[in-house]
């Protein structure tokens, strides 16, 4: 029997199964006082009927406001410092706060579904991939808000964004670099895509250009905001003919990839090769020697997302849709004056 293209209710479901309602919300309530048989015929028709529970309305008092914070990938020095500062606002505004890994998403509208009828109220993403309007629409269509953490891509203007001035960022990492006296000096980013990484790039090419000394061939390399990239990107750099003496790495374990890859090859850190991170997660005050990295406010980036979640959910109005917060260089051990290279 073709399923109505009306939105299916309690009652709907109950009908097509031949029990109460009050069962259909027993199953969607997890309890476990339902017949297997029942309970699997239910969770079926759910599905056929693509049933989605109903919000609460915009501004009605709930007993606690549960967001989730999603990620898209395994946790890192970066994903830790995002939970500390979502966690940490959370408590502070009586927020309840769920953190979960979803890899990859097949079916977007029962994921969406899934997210209301766990009872979060909003959701904040920090994905490692490109939001596609499946997900979006999905999501839209069960009325639950959105905030994206650095977005890899933003497909609409109305997409909610919390960032970073990562343009500013790419551009003092790329002077301090340049103050120092280095010329020879590579970028190795995340995805050549990114919204962020493109900003860090641009940063990184306007501080080169307006000293005269635009990058030379294969010093701009791209891959994933991770170790092994900066270990397989670092080895290709240092490799080349004429060899880089400074390296601006995307993020902070893309630059520890990049101090494996110069220790391999015998070369000291900073004598013979200076690098910048970005983020100064915990891994930058860790590594050895200590990183200088620009500062992205990862803890403040978190807090911002829940609170924005939550006015989204209470239906305010924000006053932008894209906030970006200051980045501020840190000048570690890491870097040094050119003079102390002794490339050939």
């Amino acid at each position: 029997m073709p399923v109505s293209s009306r939105r299916a209710t309690l009652a709907t479901v109950a009908a097509s199964a031949g029990v109460s309602v009050a069962t259909v919300s027993k199953v969607l309530n997890g309890r476990s006082d339902v017949a297997p048989a029942t309970r699997s015929l239910v969770e079926s028709l759910l599905r056929e009927h693509d049933y989605i529970a109903p919000s609460p309305r915009r501004g009605e008092p709930v007993a606690t406001d549960t967001v989730e914070v999603q990620f898209d990938n395994d946790f890192n020095g970066y994903s830790t410092e995002i939970i500390q500062g979502v966690v940490t606002a959370g408590a502070e505004l009586g927020a309840g706060v769920v953190v979960s890994v979803r890899k990859k998403i097949d079916h977007p509208a029962a994921w969406a579904r899934d997210l209301v009828a766990a009872g979060r109220r909003a959701l904040i993403a920090v994905t490692c991939e490109r939001l596609n309007a499946r997900q979006l629409n999905a999501l839209s269509r069960v009325q639950l808000p959105l905030v994206v953490i650095d977005p890899l891509n933003l497909p609409y203007a109305e997409l909610t964004s919390i960032g970073s001035t990562n343009f500013a960022g790419g551009l003092a990492a790329t002077q301090h670099l340049l103050s120092l006296g280095h010329r020879r000096i590579a970028y190795i980013g995340g995805p050549a895509s990114a919204t962020c990484n493109q900003a860090r790039l641009h940063g990184y090419r306007a501080a080169m250009e307006a000293e005269g000394a635009p990058p030379l061939p294969g010093y701009t390399r791209f891959g994933r905001f991770r170790y092994q990239d900066g270990l397989e990107h670092g080895a290709a750099v240092l490799d080349l003919p004429e060899p880089p003496t400074a390296i601006f790495a995307g993020c902070d374990e893309v630059a520890l990839g990049v101090m494996e890859a110069a220790r391999g090859r015998g070369l000291r850190i900073p004598q013979d090769l200076s690098i910048v991170g970005f983020d100064d997660t915990q891994i930058a005050r860790m590594a050895s020697p200590p990183l200088t990295t620009v500062r992205q406010p990862l803890r403040e980036m978190g807090g911002v997302a829940l609170r924005t979640a939550l006015r989204l959910a209470a239906g305010e109005k924000i006053d932008s849709h894209h906030v970006e917060l200051a980045t501020e260089l840190i000048v570690r051990a890491s870097t040094a004056d050119v003079a102390c290279a002794n490339h050939p």
